[in-house]
């Protein structure tokens, strides 16, 4: 039974590669949008745009409220791994 079923699932295999594929980015994308390095990076890109007059106090808020909502959420992940202990 098993080649049977492997014979009539094999037109599928393509469907589930390309359905594979998009998984792992789209994990790697998650994980790069949630690294705390990267996001540390972006507010000091953030802060020296500020500085040099490249964007104004409210630019720099909202930009700001956003990246430390993303830090936020890339720290929960930690505070979860520690709860699950015995």
């Amino acid at each position: 039974m098993g080649l049977l079923k492997g014979l009539v699932l094999l037109p599928l295999a393509p469907v589930r590669g390309v359905v594979w594929i998009a998984e792992r980015i789209a994990e790697q994308a998650d994980r790069e949008l949630h690294d705390p390095g990267r996001i540390r990076q972006e507010l000091e890109r953030l802060s020296e745009a500020l500085e040099d007059g490249e964007i104004d106090e409210e630019e720099y808020a909202a930009a700001e409220a956003e990246l430390l909502e993303r830090l936020e959420i890339a720290r929960e992940p930690d505070l979860e791994e520690v709860g699950d202990g015995p």
